[in-house]
């Protein structure tokens, strides 16, 4: 593949991506599905998630854990790292910063990196897998005292990672 070809493909992925955070903090589930491989396999266990082996597994399960219209969020993710694998794989790395509205007056900032793969099918990129690593969560709670809101942002923790049943993903 030249230059300009694999340029291109890298620019379609990077759209892939930007559909991907818009589409979930405006909560488009059916539109963010249409993102994903059907064999899609998620890992956000080591950020307090699951574990899921399906797309509409993991679509169910973001859409219970933070899907509520109380539940705002913005991810934003930047400075991509693609390599393409072959004409129809590729492999990425994104740095991700991400606001997520707990519970009212409870918010988690959060910071990290997407390690995803790609596949390219009819024409379309799809996200085949991703795993979630986090550097740094801050839990924001700035209504209460200090020594409350420590207890609170705990327990708020706790709680929105509890969200989602065991049924819809494989631990």
């Amino acid at each position: 593949m030249d230059d300009a070809a694999a340029l291109h493909e890298i620019e379609a992925i990077k759209q892939l991506k930007a559909r991907y955070c818009r589409y979930l903090d405006d909560k488009d589930w059916d539109q963010w599905r249409r993102l994903f491989d059907d064999d899609f396999a998620s890992d956000i266990a080591g950020t307090g998630g699951r574990q899921t082996t399906s797309a509409d597994a993991f679509v169910a399960y973001t859409r219970k854990s933070i899907g509520r219209p109380s539940q705002r969020t913005v991810h934003q993710v930047h400075a991509p790292e693609i390599m393409l694998t072959s004409a129809t794989t590729a492999s990425g790395v994104w740095a991700l910063n991400d606001v997520v509205r707990l519970v009212p007056g409870v918010t988690l900032h959060g910071y990290g990196h997407y390690h995803e793969t790609y596949e390219k099918r009819d024409g379309h990129w799809r996200i085949k897998t991703s795993r979630l690593t986090r550097l740094r969560e801050d839990i924001a709670a700035p209504l209460l005292p200090q020594r409350i809101a420590q207890r609170v942002r705990a327990t708020a923790a706790k709680l929105a990672r509890r969200t989602a049943p065991r049924a819809l993903t494989n631990v």
